[in-house]
């Protein structure tokens, strides 16, 4: 008798070829309790059953919306909850993200055709300015146009809105590419220290705040006291969190608390940080 006769399943290696993630992502996955395999070769190699793959199926599509990690558990765990409900939920859920994702293949279109008629008439051929709207529904797909409008109506009346406003009036789409290109690299770089457990006051931490804190300075000059009130919202706006969070879970926090420690080791205290 083989192993595999054991129980009937697939590898982990074979799991991960088939839905497309990583057999590190699996391992993680089966680590915190999300998608655990039901069953084990004699040698304690994992076996997936047609229910596991159904449920990291599940993992991915919510994953997909943008939930956190910590969530997609509690969704999925919830006894109330049956197959079916899952699946409707997730329906309305993608029903969503694909309208969001036609507008903003849209404002892509709009964009497209605004350059085409610049370039046919022979008029001046510089970069096209996008508004604050357009550059979201380009750069990000998961834009709601009425963020802009909170964020004005928390920053609007600071320098830091007017110098970021002034900022975006000069750029094009390829400096916002750069810019978007640049977030991605400081993001990436934070998961895989946290990833490797780096602790906040570190050396490697600190620098990474810094880098975070340099990103932002591409929008307006960001203190290190405004920095610590920006990293409040990564974990108390569930937006926020479950951006970080997708990445790794219990991100947002530790990205948090290296903003915090950074700004201690520079004489300004997080709790009575202000925007200033």
């Amino acid at each position: 008798m083989t192993e595999t006769t054991v129980h009937e399943g697939l590898t982990v290696g074979r799991i991960a070829d088939l839905v497309g993630v990583s057999v590190r992502t699996l391992h993680h996955w089966d680590a915190i309790g999300l998608a655990c395999p039901s069953g084990r070769t004699w040698s304690g190699y994992r076996l997936y059953d047609a229910d596991d793959v159904a449920r990291i199926h599940r993992v991915l599509v919510y994953r997909e919306l943008g939930l956190a990690l910590a969530q997609i558990g509690e969704i999925l765990d919830d006894p109330s909850v049956d197959p079916r409900e899952h699946l409707l939920r997730q329906r309305t859920l993608l029903a969503e993200r694909i309208r969001r994702l036609e507008r903003a293949a849209h404002a892509v279109d709009e964009m497209i055709e605004r350059t085409d008629m610049t370039d046919t008439t022979g008029q001046d051929q510089s970069p096209v300015n996008l508004t604050p709207q357009e550059q979201a529904r380009i750069f990000g797909t998961d834009w709601d146009p009425a963020y802009q409008d909170e964020a004005r109506e928390r920053w609007g009346g600071t320098d830091a809105w007017k110098q970021s406003a002034a900022r975006t009036a000069q750029r094009d789409a390829g400096q916002w590419q750069e810019i978007k290109d640049e977030t991605e690299a400081v993001e990436a770089a934070l998961a895989e220290a946290f990833a490797r457990g780096a602790q906040p006051g570190s050396e490697e931490a600190d620098a990474l705040a810094e880098r975070h804190r340099a990103s932002i300075d591409r929008h307006y000059d960001c203190t290190l006291s405004m920095q610590v009130v920006l990293s409040r919202m990564y974990t108390e706006d569930p937006r926020f969190a479950a951006h970080y969070d997708e990445r790794a879970d219990g991100l947002a926090v530790w990205v948090r608390s290296v903003i915090e420690e950074n700004a201690r080791a520079h004489g300004v205290d997080p709790e009575t940080a202000i925007w200033e």
